[in-house]
């Protein structure tokens, strides 16, 4: 009598004859399983008329096109970036104008009491104007940026993004959802990490969470329209300048994509070894949006969410700012002795002392790179306004050297370096783990570091600076 198999024996054979198996082998499960139930329907089901396309499958022949697909996903996030730069511009400047004449009043009344002045500095010219700076650039883009997000959501347009993006994410070991954490990584990368939580394979979420990063947020996206406008735009006529600032944004973020899978690729080779699991997506029906459901979970879960997670770590950050700028040695500020002692470091760069000493201040939230920058170059006691672009130019390049070299190492520095303090959080509290949010740190400052050494050095070299 023949001994009966026990399911241990089985996993083992199993394991011995998955070597043997082809790499798209749940791809013809799929399809296989898929053709079978269509045979059955077609023998089940009788129409009167039999009509080659509905709506949604024409739609989905232009959307999820081989070769048209890429291209309108591109158009379509460029009109995204373009409405939100063009759209925040306004609320944005009524906002900081309300916020900095609370500050006014502030200053005011502690002035009427006789309350020191250093005092009135701190709280108002530093943690309170720290604040407002943050809520003032970043709410607005996220109140337009989210909720088109969450349209293109209830559309069923985002999967289709995945479908689109999958086969690139799968040569580089990833998973195709990660496409979907990676667009809500454009609102603000926290969102963006917490969002992996769609991928099921702990592995390929790990790879999404620690490459998520390369994506500008909407706490970038100051720096990069600054220098896209003021270096690239500006030398177009007003009518397009949006236009082409826009797209200086859009081919950043391609940048972004390309170090995304690059990253990826890597770390599913050394760190995050391990068999790419299946991702099967059934592509939903288009359905019309849900308007109060978009309103609260755009405004409420995401915008909210993550504005109240940036104002804990922004107040300590303007407060770093104002005493860096308030106390002097020999008739110089804190904030001027730093810079000096981090420029050679970066003219290395490509960069100056004054941008890394921005970014390292702007570890908080990245929204104050911009202002505390000014501040420094025009050694005022505390964060300054941006003047006009015409200023602004005449400030960085006829006043403190800047080239277009520093524009675009600049750009490049703002798209790889570290995540913002509450992207850092997140990462822990999602990954549960010191070690992986520290490799986020490691990965991409690293990589900021090496390729505008590399950027500045092939300039150099070719005698362009």
């Amino acid at each position: 009598m023949q001994a009966s198999i026990t399911p241990e024996q089985i996993l083992d054979q199993a394991e011995v004859l998955r070597p043997s198996l082809g790499s798209g082998f749940r791809d013809e499960i799929v399809q296989s399983m898929y053709a079978e139930a269509e045979r059955v329907a077609r023998r089940a089901v009788h129409t009167r008329e039999e009509r080659k396309y509905d709506l949604d499958q024409q739609i989905d022949r232009l959307i999820t096109s081989p070769i048209l697909g890429l291209p309108l996903m591109l158009l379509m996030l460029a009109v995204v970036f373009w409405l939100t730069i063009v759209g925040a511009n306004v609320p944005s400047q009524i906002l900081a104008n309300i916020l900095f004449g609370i500050e006014a009043w502030g200053v005011g009344l502690f002035n009427s009491i006789g309350m020191p002045w250093w005092i009135t500095g701190f709280l108002w010219n530093g943690v309170f104007r720290g604040l407002a700076w943050v809520v003032s650039v970043m709410l607005p883009p996220m109140a337009i940026f989210f909720p088109l997000f969450t349209i293109l959501e209830d559309l069923g347009y985002l999967p289709r993004v995945a479908f689109n993006l999958d086969w690139l994410f799968k040569k580089a070991g990833a998973h195709g959802k990660q496409s979907l954490s990676m667009a809500m990584g454009f609102g603000c990368n926290a969102a963006g990490v917490i969002s992996t939580r769609v991928i099921d394979s702990p592995r390929e979420r790990l790879i999404a969470i620690l490459t998520n990063n390369f994506v500008p947020c909407n706490g970038r996206f100051p720096t990069l329209i600054m220098l896209a406008t003021v270096f690239v735009a500006a030398s177009f006529s007003p009518a397009v300048s949006s236009l082409v600032a826009a797209g200086s944004v859009l081919a950043v973020v391609l940048i972004g994509v390309f170090f995304t899978l690059l990253v990826s690729w890597g770390l599913s080779r050394t760190l995050l070894r391990g068999e790419a699991s299946a991702f099967t997506l059934e592509l939903p029906p288009y359905r019309k949006p849900n308007v109060p459901r978009i309103l609260y979970t755009s405004l409420i879960d995401r915008t909210l969410f993550v504005l109240f997670r940036a104002i804990q770590t922004a107040a300590p950050a303007g407060a770093v700012i104002w005493i860096l700028a308030n106390i002097h040695l020999n008739g110089v500020s804190l904030a001027q002795h730093i810079a000096n002692f981090l420029n050679p470091f970066g003219l290395l760069l490509g960069l100056d002392g004054v941008i890394l000493l921005a970014y390292i201040i702007a570890i908080p939230a990245n929204e104050i790179v911009v202002p505390t920058m000014i501040m420094v170059y025009m050694g005022t006691s505390m964060m300054a306004d941006v003047p006009s672009y015409h200023d602004l130019y005449n400030l960085l390049v006829g006043m403190h050297g800047w080239t277009l070299l520093t524009a675009v190492n600049l750009m490049l520095f703002a798209l790889l370096h570290n995540p913002c303090a509450t992207t850092i959080i997140t990462i822990y509290k999602e990954t549960k783990s010191k070690k992986w949010a520290t490799i986020s740190v490691v990965i991409t400052l690293g990589l900021a570091f090496l390729v505008t050494f590399l950027t500045a050095s092939a300039a150099r070299l070719m005698g362009w600076v």
